[in-house]
């Protein structure tokens, strides 16, 4: 036998085994009959079907706990020993359970831990007559990458599953844990969680529950899905090129990527980048049902102190901003379509629906100029070079496992031009280069601000919507506000429609993803708020002014 051999059938027995021991997680009565996945529609539209309710797995008051409240007015219940979390926390459980089933979105899942740790609530709740914290008894899932004691950390690499459980809590993880809250899952990734697909050679590919046909997004793909299918009423993702706002789009939730370091990123999971070389970091940030919900784990994260938790944390808390009973009108600048990354017909009809709406309610919205000073394309180049600069750690050979198909397409934005910096340069004179050139690409946009005195930018979160598998491409309308350090919000809005959208001029090249008008009908659709740096709050209020006017 050959080493490759080998060590191919290593890598699957690895896989094999650990997919058996997650299945047995799950208890029997939770699984779904071969004859119900059977008769599970062919056109793969999972949430249309109200397939949670057609299996008969969750009671009554499960599926009115799972389906009919925000996070906060769970919390309100919860606080008030209207409901236990007990309740709480199995409905949840077994929601993910069934999301598991039909749409691989989880890596682990600790049901029993999580019903264990409610009744530990629950009892503190009836000895103490008050709530352990401001998320009392409220489940909340997290992406793979956070970790949580005594549950593994593979993300999506075959070489990861020999290092065994994580040793120690994510700090998000004990400030959650401090607050009240019970976790339960972890979510699925992408192998190197840098591609729109959340798909791996342990877990498999996340599937959309719109439409499994079509893309979770990544690289929180999981999270995405398990909150579209209501298995979560609270999600945490990371961003580092709009691994919380794709899968936000595809599968239509809203998604939160805050400035960095405001909600704390410490203590996950190590080897996944050098730490100490100057780049583009990620930000943690939430997944949810509302924008309420959204503002909800902002707020009690930062009042909560995390600098006390992670020391790269910002110290800055919460500043809500002041409301009033009068509607504030807006001054909204509309960033330009970009030449290099045309908008699919979807995407611009939900654009424009939403500009004419806010322009009806009064708001000031202006359309920005192209200028090659703010080029989305020469800012996707610019982030893809820090990308690529300084050492790499090849997770995915050292196993023998293969690229799964999306990584095995090296999506970039090369296409569009050269690099901004030479690629012949010393290190120490690349670093500094780079570092002037994304200090001018900001101060272009510090003008932009300041000249047509924008309160926040709309723009799409991508190009399309949710598409077929393996074909998302670069992320350009997402990575420009990573590169920039910016705040953005997704917000839903609308569906593709075959019959509105059908463009027979429609991008159709290939190099990033094409239109397909069948293959998207019905697809969620949003639009992406921006604000500047640290103006998280100013971003999440303006959000909310904007979905209130346009929906």
């Amino acid at each position: 036998m050959t080493r490759t051999t080998s060590t191919t059938d290593h890598w699957r027995t690895l896989v094999a085994r650990k997919r058996e021991q997650l299945d047995a997680q799950i208890p029997s009565e939770w699984r779904l009959p071969q004859k119900f996945l059977a008769a599970v529609p062919a056109n793969g539209r999972l949430i249309d079907a109200d397939v949670i309710r057609g299996s008969g797995i969750l009671s009554d008051l499960e599926l009115d706990i799972t389906q009919n409240y925000s996070a906060g007015e769970l919390l309100v219940n919860l606080s008030k020993g209207v409901i236990s979390s007990v309740e709480v926390t199995t409905a949840f459980c077994k929601r993910a359970a069934i999301a598991q089933q039909l749409t691989s979105c989880l890596t682990e899942h600790f049901f029993q831990r999580a019903i264990e740790r409610a009744q530990f609530l629950d009892d503190y709740f009836q000895r103490e007559k008050k709530p352990l914290g401001p998320l009392h008894g409220l489940p909340i899932s997290i992406k793979d990458s956070f970790c949580v004691e005594g549950i593994p950390s593979t993300v999506g690499y075959v070489s990861f599953m020999e290092k065994g459980p994580a040793s120690h809590n994510s700090a998000i993880v004990d400030m959650l844990l401090n607050l009240g809250a019970v976790l339960y899952v972890k979510t699925n990734i992408p192998q190197t969680m840098m591609t729109g697909d959340s798909d791996n050679n342990i877990f498999g590919r996340t599937l959309n529950p719109h439409n499994i046909h079509l893309t979770a997004g990544g690289s929180s793909g999981g999270e995405g899905a398990l909150v579209a299918f209501r298995g979560s009423i609270l999600g945490i993702g990371t961003d580092i090129a709009g691994s919380i706002r794709i899968p936000s789009l595809c599968c239509g939730v809203y998604g939160f990527k805050p400035t960095i370091d405001r909600i704390p990123w410490g203590g996950q999971v190590a080897d996944l980048a050098m730490e100490g070389i100057p780049g583009l970091k990620p930000s943690a940030g939430p997944l949810a049902h509302t924008l309420d919900d959204l503002e909800l784990f902002m707020s009690t994260i930062l009042n909560a102190e995390p600098w006390k938790y992670d020391c790269t944390a910002s110290a800055a808390p919460w500043y809500p901003q002041p409301s009033g009973d009068q509607p504030r009108q807006l001054t909204i600048g509309v960033l330009p379509e970009s030449k290099d990354f045309p908008l699919h017909p979807p995407v611009k009809r939900t654009l424009q629906t939403a500009i004419t709406a806010l322009q009806q309610k009064g708001h000031r919205v202006l359309q920005l100029p192209e200028d090659p000073a703010l080029d989305i394309a020469y800012a996707n180049r610019l982030a893809f070079q820090y990308f690529i600069y300084g050492p790499h750690i090849d997770h995915i050979a050292s196993s023998g496992e293969p690229p799964v198909p999306s990584v095995a397409k090296m999506s970039s934005p090369m296409f569009t031009g050269p690099f901004p910096v030479s690629m012949d340069l010393p290190p120490f004179e690349t670093i500094d280069a780079l570092h002037v050139a994304r200090q001018g690409y900001a101060d272009a946009w510090r003008k932009t601000w300041v000249e047509n005195s924008l309160d926040v930018l709309l723009a799409p979160g991508a190009q399309n919507t949710a598409v077929p598998h393996d074909t998302f491409g670069w992320p350009p309308y997402t990575l420009v506000w990573n590169l920039l350090d910016y705040p953005a919000c997704i917000i839903p809005y609308g569906k593709a429609s075959q019959q509105l959208d059908y463009d027979p001029m429609a991008v159709t090249d290939g190099v990033q993803p094409s239109y397909d008008p069948d293959a998207v009908d019905g697809a969620p659709c949003a639009i992406q708020v921006i604000a500047p740096r640290f103006q998280d709050e100013k971003c999440l209020a303006a959000a909310r002014i904007i979905d209130r006017d346009i929906q």
